[in-house]
């Protein structure tokens, strides 16, 4: 399994005794991430036994409270942790402002370095990429300016095909990282040993797309195509598409509408609106359109 998506929050709008706002934690290719860090976040990873420490990067959607309001605590806690290494925060510009300006009334003061990376592009642009994964944005139409996020694992190294590099005795283990890199092998009577005859493809990398709170958006499907997983807001069922339609918002059916076209594996849905007391239905709409759904619940793990 590359991909562990665990849900701390998935709740629209004010935190409620059972309901908390959104924040996820994604494992992928062993890096670690935190999306959005509503209010609460702190309790929930401890609650869930998400590691503070593992987290390097953290990736926010927007500046509504309920995607951001924990963040600041977050920041202090690891203060009084003592954390020493840097902290890359990613997310709209104004970020760094409302940030700095709470740690530095309260006094928080932090011996860690905190990056940040302020968004303005209403185009999707990488953002992110080490020797494992890349992160590129996910433009979405909310009522502030909002991004996804797109998690994507590099390009595996070929596979060695041990049975038939068992068969020229020139090739040792010094050669294994060139075949795995795709270059072919020269024998010393100078005859080239194809590459494809060494080596087996790699297993294809995989995806996660974040779509937090927009509107319907069909032009992010081709950013989106073919993700492993994909987790779009639906705040309300289509009885109130012209609240979601007013207040820049999707219904279930319009994210799975969004999945199906985008050829997805598998949906997750969530941000609920309050006015729903059985979450049981989004999933029974959603489904209708697109049948690989699954609902968002606070400490539920998804894996790929």
């Amino acid at each position: 399994m590359s991909i562990t998506l665990t849900i701390l929050g998935c709740h629209s709008a004010t935190p409620r005794i059972n309901a908390f706002p959104t924040s996820q934690y994604l494992e992928i290719n062993n890096c670690h991430f935190l999306i959005d860090c509503g209010e609460g976040t702190q309790r929930q990873m401890r609650k869930y036994k998400v590691g503070f420490s593992k987290i390097n990067h953290i990736f926010i959607s927007h500046l509504h409270g309920d995607h951001f309001y924990g963040l600041v605590g977050l920041l202090s806690t690891y203060g009084i942790l003592n954390r020493e290494k840097e902290l890359h925060i990613y997310g709209p510009k104004g970020i760094k402002e409302v940030t700095l300006l709470q740690l530095k009334i309260s006094q928080s003061h932090a011996k860690y370095k905190i990056i940040f990376h302020e968004l303005t592009s209403r185009k999707s642009e990488l953002i992110f990429e080490n020797d494992k994964v890349s992160v590129s944005t996910i433009p979405l139409n909310h009522r502030v300016y909002t991004n996804g996020y797109l998690f994507k694992e590099k390009e595996k190294p070929r596979k060695l095909n041990m049975l038939n590099i068992s068969g020229y005795s020139e090739i040792g283990k010094a050669d294994y990282l060139n075949l795995k890199a795709g270059k072919d092998f020269t024998l010393a009577s100078g005859d080239i040993i194809p590459n494809t005859e060494l080596t087996l493809n790699p297993s294809k990398p995989l995806s996660f797309a974040f779509c937090s709170d927009t509107s319907y958006k069909p032009d992010i499907i081709p950013i989106i195509k073919n993700a492993d997983l994909l987790y779009h807001e639906a705040t309300f069922l289509s009885d109130r598409e012209d609240l979601a339609k007013k207040t820049k918002h999707a219904t279930s059916k319009q994210a799975a509408q969004i999945a199906k076209d985008a050829d997805v594996n598998k949906l997750v849905i969530g941000h609920y609106s309050g006015r729903y007391k059985d979450i049981s239905l989004f999933k029974k709409e959603a489904t209708e359109t697109f049948k690989n759904t699954e609902l968002a619940e606070p400490g539920k793990v998804f894996y790929v």
